[in-house]
């Protein structure tokens, strides 16, 4: 799970708001990430994997990335972002992509990620950009977005199971539209997240026409360093999982187990 940079036009304004949402994200994040690692190094027993009270856990941690992520377009695009700064931003995301394939190749060679969520964003990002424009209908395709993994994994045990092993297989699989989920330590296909993100940026492009004081508040109290660290979210992300890994490692090398 991770979350991303906005990418934002030079000049735009910051709405401290919905970085404060994301930079609580991250927190939770990071103690859902801290326990994952406890669990990893046999140090806390518990089932990331199928525990419900881990599992939703981390599906609200990624639905609030998402949002923010879609949100955080309605901004860009408000605010005339050109095709030129938008693919520098993305080829940021991209790159963090592939070196989170790289890292957890090293550490989990068997079940490493290989569509996760920045892989899924870079893709989402795109479509995002190219749908800004059906305003309203946004929500209405975030619906049928979120809906299609239920009917597809229907579809493929009620008569279309010929079409199961390609569906499921990694080619086609970050579709989301499979019949079984595969084996890797995160998983974030474009369907049904992509429902997520249309909700953002149609909830962005709803509050800046029309409650943009909403965003325009000061963060007072706990959610100003919120704000701050929503500012830093995709270099955040790439440092927390190494630094925790890294210093549970070195503890236990201390502790001599």
């Amino acid at each position: 799970m991770s979350p991303h940079s906005p990418i934002l036009p030079q000049g735009s304004p910051r709405y401290a708001a919905i970085d404060a949402l994301r930079g609580a994200a991250m927190v939770w994040m990071t103690v859902f990430h801290f326990g994952f690692d406890l669990a990893h190094f046999g140090l806390w027993n518990q089932n990331f994997r199928l525990d419900p009270f881990w599992t939703l856990q981390r599906t609200a941690i990624v639905s609030l990335f998402l949002f923010c992520a879609g949100f955080s377009q309605a901004v860009a695009v408000q605010h005339g972002q050109d095709w030129t700064r938008f693919w520098k931003r993305w080829a940021q995301i991209a790159g963090c992509a592939v070196l989170v394939s790289g890292g957890s190749y090293a550490m989990f060679p068997t079940s490493f990620i290989y569509f996760g969520v920045l892989h899924g964003m870079a893709v989402m990002l795109i479509v995002a950009r190219l749908t800004a424009g059906w305003g309203p209908w946004l929500w209405l395709a975030g619906g049928v977005a979120l809906g299609l993994p239920t009917l597809a994994a229907y579809a493929l045990s009620h008569g279309w199971e010929a079409w199961a092993p390609w569906l499921n297989g990694r080619p086609l699989n970050w579709l989301g539209l499979v019949s079984r989920k595969p084996f890797t330590q995160d998983y974030v296909p474009v369907f049904p997240w992509l429902g997520v993100m249309w909700w953002g940026l149609a909830c962005g492009q709803w509050v800046l026409a029309r409650r943009l004081h909403w965003m325009q508040r000061p963060m007072v109290g706990l959610f100003a360093p919120l704000a701050v660290l929503g500012r830093w979210s995709l270099s955040y992300y790439m440092l927390h999982q190494p630094l925790l890994i890294g210093g549970l490692m070195a503890w236990l090398w201390f502790a001599g187990r």
